[in-house]
């Protein structure tokens, strides 16, 4: 067996150890192979980790996700008193129901087609099974050029006969708004977001549950001609837009775990190492002190025939 030797390789601060045992018969040994077994378990789960995290950042196009232009009963995607879920929030949905006289209040500033003015809202309770019967919803009717013109058009609005009876109504359900606090000066009544909340205290006899959410009226059958005779526009009512396909932050997450099962791999490598340099540095400190010891011997016997010699 050849013995240890360590030479400092050019333009390296790092020893080179030669001679037996090499790093490779140490990597062999049973304890650093059931080592290696143990970091190849753990950067496994790592992996695995990875994996799971990247397929949760890349989305798929789940239906009930974004198909929002279907018209489906509102019972089927909201409830009262409940909050406005990401599924049905944007999603267009149809209920009957009846328009309450003296409800209707005007919110502004509305912005409609680049232009800014107000709506005109109304107050509606469900009556058939599309939605809970007796249920309150917040139904923005139309869209005028200015707080003055929509409450006009409130005006005729509510003096049509018709504006009471019972109807179909389809439009797309929208979450509630923050609340905006009138300034100084304005009417403490005034409304600037849709809070279907705050609509509700001003609403009269309230004896059932109301829903969270509004409902932004699209033009259509009955509906057209109502708007036509109050000189309000359609609002706009814009598809939201779809949800990214990839999340950057579980991406982020999934090459995190992947550095951590390089590491622990790495980990393991670096242990063997630094036993195999270890044994090496100790074997030479072992001949280092042997040969010393030699040494010192040879001197004392040198002394001591001196010594007899005189």
């Amino acid at each position: 067996m050849s013995s240890p030797e360590a030479v400092q390789s050019a333009g390296s601060k790092r020893p080179e150890y030669l001679g037996e045992p090499t790093l490779g018969q140490v990597m062999r040994r049973p304890s650093w192979i059931l080592a290696l077994l143990l970091a190849l378990l753990v950067a496994g789960v790592f992996a695995w980790l990875g994996r799971w995290q990247m397929e949760s950042a890349i989305r798929s196009d789940d239906a009930s996700v974004t198909e929002t232009e279907t018209p489906r009963p509102l019972s089927e995607i909201a409830e009262p008193g409940r909050g406005i879920t990401d599924v049905a929030a944007g999603a267009v949905a149809w209920l009957d129901g009846a328009l309450v006289p003296g409800d209707s209040r005007v919110v502004s500033p509305r912005d409609n087609g680049g232009e800014t003015g107000a709506w005109v809202v109304g107050h509606l309770v469900a009556s058939g099974s599309d939605a809970e019967r007796g249920a309150h919803l917040a139904v923005a009717i139309g869209w005028a050029p200015s707080v003055a013109a929509a409450e006009r058009s409130l005006g005729r609005l509510e003096a049509d006969p018709a504006f009471s009876e019972p109807r179909r109504l389809e439009g797309r359900l929208m979450p509630a708004e923050g609340p905006v606090i009138p300034k100084s000066g304005e009417d403490p009544q005034a409304l600037h977001a849709m809070v279907p909340a705050q609509l509700a205290n001003l609403w009269e006899g309230i004896d059932a549950p109301v829903y969270s959410g509004y409902l932004v009226l699209h033009p259509g059958g009955g509906t057209a001609a109502m708007l036509d005779g109050a000189g309000l526009d359609a609002i706009d009512s814009v598809p939201p837009t779809p949800p990214e396909k990839v999340n950057w932050l579980n991406v982020f997450y999934a090459i995190e775990w992947i550095v951590f099962a390089g590491f622990a791999v790495f980990f393991w490598f670096r242990l063997t190492r630094d036993a195999w340099e270890k044994e090496h540095e100790l074997k030479l400190l072992r001949e280092a002190g042997g040969a010393d010891a030699e040494q010192a011997g040879g001197a004392d016997a040198e002394q001591a025939d001196v010594s007899g010699a005189q």
